[in-house]
């Protein structure tokens, strides 16, 4: 037993390495059976073991990890599948590489943004690097406004993940002063200028080609203006905003004398109406970038047009350019994503929070029962491709049924009920709550005069001989009657018995299904991944009321 545990704890200590100082028994037990598949025959004596060593190796700091990890030969370097996925990083130093994370504050992070956030931390982790949170809350439009909630959701769900990133959290709602300060130097070198006219004129003007009868005022003249957009008594909203002067003749009309920063009186949740002048995504990322240090910027490639103006810029101060990566869209066949919509349907009351099924947000994934590995290993499949992919959502399912299937205790639950009478008493059942590990033990489903089965089956088999499972064969019927005892080639349905618990079922789309399940699930806790079978994989919510979220099939 010695020396399996010390398998245990190399294996515990290099799975905690991997995920930022916090190993998953999970995991460590099906790397563990992956080396030896007989540890499946004992799983019952040694999954206590795991949970153990891995609550040890959790408890030490990821310093005292390492330094353990070093002593037993533990390689510290991760080699799996999903890092060799990853192109390296273009002209990269060990111990100097600088990445940061740009949430928008508009809600928490949903399945669309991990990808990028992973790869972010991956990156740094494999490059002893450094990653940056900075919260984007630079003031947004109406449709899609910063909201106070948002903040915490998105370090909750980051933290969740794993994804390990610098404790100094760093808001643009904190740097305006910084971002005036370079709007008026831009402003003094002639590079920028205050514009009046209308957004309507100004769209014409670039389509055309045609400079803005303000381009060319002088320098103290947008200095003066510029007073005046700041000013709470000067210009109103919409009514002036900084260009950068690009070239009016550029190929791209997108590219003509963008805005970098605007006037919004809109209260921010953070800062209230202290500003009244915000700057755009890509004048507050030139300026936040180079004085951030950061080396590499992994975006989506939708935002090629935001990397040039920050180049341009970066140019402007003679500034050394980060080194910018970029990825395809991916579209999750069967999910759709609305960071707008969440907020507005969980701000009126008709989704239940934020951890609503129907979000996909990271709270949702994990109150379903998602692990934070699986959206990792998911997220990584997609990989740093240039081309727009459409990826099926059963992957990220496949890659969770990986984690949860050993872990979770079989059981029957019986959605719309319908009761049937047996024509002949039987024993109690007994059935494995695992069918790979008979050494976890097994269950007692008591059988009593009345049982209680699925109403589909039921409609379905009715009149046709099908196996209660791990009970006998009957003719399905309001009164069944009892055939045999052997197992045959013939459907096969579950059950349960008048001692029963009452439980509701939480599904991805909201909807519940109310329902019956064996009494030995009293035995399970919150929190634990469990299969109902026949039915799916479920985390447990609540107890006392009885209460699951549906994971997956």
């Amino acid at each position: 037993m010695d020396d399996l545990r010390e398998k245990i704890f190399k294996l515990a200590l290099r799975n905690s390495l991997i995920h930022d100082g916090k190993a998953n028994s999970g995991s460590v037990l099906g790397s563990l059976i992956s080396l030896d598949p007989e540890v499946k025959k004992r799983i019952k004596e040694i999954k206590p073991v795991v949970d153990e060593i891995v609550s040890e190796v959790n408890k030490m700091s990821l310093d005292e990890q390492k330094m353990k990890a070093e002593e037993m030969g533990v390689s510290l370097k991760v080699e799996s599948k999903e890092e060799k996925d990853l192109p390296p990083l273009p002209d990269a130093e060990p111990g100097k590489v600088v990445m940061r994370l740009a949430p928008y504050p508009s809600g928490p992070l949903h399945i669309g943004n991990a990808r990028t956030f992973i790869i972010n931390d991956e990156y740094v982790k494999r490059y002893g690097g450094k990653l940056l949170l900075v919260i984007d809350d630079t003031i947004g439009s109406e449709k899609k406004a910063v909201i106070k909630d948002a903040y915490d959701l998105i370090v909750d769900g980051l933290r969740w993940l794993g994804v390990d990133f610098d404790p100094n959290i760093i808001y643009k709602s904190d740097r305006l002063e910084i971002y005036y300060k370079y709007a008026e130097e831009l402003i003094k070198t002639g590079k920028a200028y205050v514009r009046e006219c209308s957004a309507e004129e100004m769209r014409k003007n670039r389509a055309d080609g045609v400079e803005c009868v303000h381009r060319n005022q002088s320098i103290e003249e947008n200095l003066e203006k510029w007073k005046r957009m700041l000013d709470p008594n000067g210009y109103k909203e919409g009514e002036a905003v900084v260009r950068l002067k690009t070239d009016m003749k550029h190929p791209n009309p997108a590219f003509r004398d963008r805005v970098l920063l605007r006037i919004s009186e809109r209260e921010h949740p953070r800062v209230g109406r202290k500003y009244r002048v915000w700057p755009l995504l890509e004048f507050s990322w030139a300026v936040d970038d180079h004085l951030l240090g950061i080396t590499h910027i992994l975006r989506g490639k939708d935002l090629m047009m935001e990397s040039k103006m920050e180049k341009y810029i970066w140019d402007i101060f003679g500034w050394k350019p980060a080194k910018f990566l970029y990825t395809g869209l991916a579209k999750i066949e069967g999910v759709k994503i609305s960071k707008s919509k969440a907020q507005k349907e969980v701000l009126s009351g008709e989704y239940s929070g934020w951890d609503d099924p129907r979000i996909w947000s990271l709270q949702s994934l994990r109150r379903r029962g998602i692990k934070p590995e699986a959206i990792r290993a998911f997220s990584i499949h997609l990989g740093m491709s240039l081309s727009d992919v459409t990826v099926p959502i059963d992957k990220l399912y496949s890659e969770n049924r990986k984690i949860i299937d050993p872990i979770s205790n079989r059981y029957f639950f019986v959605s719309d009920p319908v009761e049937i009478v047996l024509d002949k008493k039987m024993n109690d059942a007994e059935a494995p709550l695992h069918p790979d590990y008979p050494d976890r033990g097994k269950r007692i489903i008591p059988v009593g005069e009345k049982i209680y089965i699925d109403r589909k089956d039921f409609e379905k088999f009715k009149g046709k001989e099908v196996r209660l499972l791990h009970l006998c064969n009957i003719i399905l019927d309001k009164k069944s009657k009892v055939t045999s005892l052997d197992v045959k080639d013939i459907p096969k349905i579950h059950w349960v018995s008048e001692k029963k618990l009452k439980v509701k079922v939480v599904m991805p789309d909201a909807s519940e299904v109310d329902g019956f399940a064996e009494p030995d699930f009293e035995k399970v806790e919150v929190d634990d991944s469990i299969q109902f079978e026949r039915f799916g994989f479920c985390r447990v919510d609540s107890k006392n009321p009885w209460v699951c979220y549906f994971t997956h099939r």
